[in-house]
């Protein structure tokens, strides 16, 4: 029987891979993809040992790359289940790179992923919820909500707004758009 309420830690992961060059773009970087393929990865695997269900990815929140990977570097993932809805669960994650010769950290990127529980027919299912040992753990479901609601906020003015271009023309003025609209 599945518990009602879980830690926080009982379903953080942490992982760590170190950057070849067989992950590199073009500058010599390690691409975004890439990073952006582990971060689904942990993102699955700390949502489903979470609910101890298949998890899906429904959405991410948001990716910020703040500081390029080097090859070589250490890539350190953590993520933790910030808030729990029914079925689904954000999974903030927070990835690191080590420069192993030195031993100096930074801070890459921090992202959050909305990941849905399934079934064996694809159905949603309920979600343990979730205890909040900490102001930190507090403060993450806290804004786990405030970026829900604004994400809620921003589909319903996006469906309710009449986007004909006569209306928005003088929008487009200060920006790099030049208009050509066939006669």
């Amino acid at each position: 029987m599945q518990k009602d309420f879980k830690r926080v830690k009982d379903s953080q992961v942490v992982i760590s891979e170190l950057m070849l060059p067989s992950h590199s773009n073009f500058n010599g970087k390690i691409h975004g993809g890439y990073i952006l393929s582990l971060l689904d990865q942990i993102a699955f695997a700390c949502a489903s040992k979470h609910s101890r269900a298949y998890c899906v990815t429904a959405s991410v929140d948001t990716v910020d790359f703040l500081r390029p990977i080097e090859i070589g570097e250490l890539v350190t993932m953590k993520a933790s289940v910030n808030y729990v809805g029914r079925s689904s669960m954000v999974i903030g994650i927070r990835v690191e790179a080590e420069n192993i010769q030195t031993g100096d950290i930074k801070h890459c990127n921090s992202s959050y992923f909305t990941m849905v529980a399934k079934n064996d027919k694809g159905e949603s299912v309920a979600v343990p919820g979730l205890i909040l040992k900490t102001d930190n753990q507090i403060r993450r479901f806290a804004k786990s909500i405030k970026r829900k609601n604004m994400k809620s906020n921003r589909v319903k003015e996006f469906h309710e707004t009449d986007f004909s271009s006569e209306k928005y023309l003088h929008i487009l003025e200060d920006h790099k758009a030049k208009i050509e609209l066939d006669s």
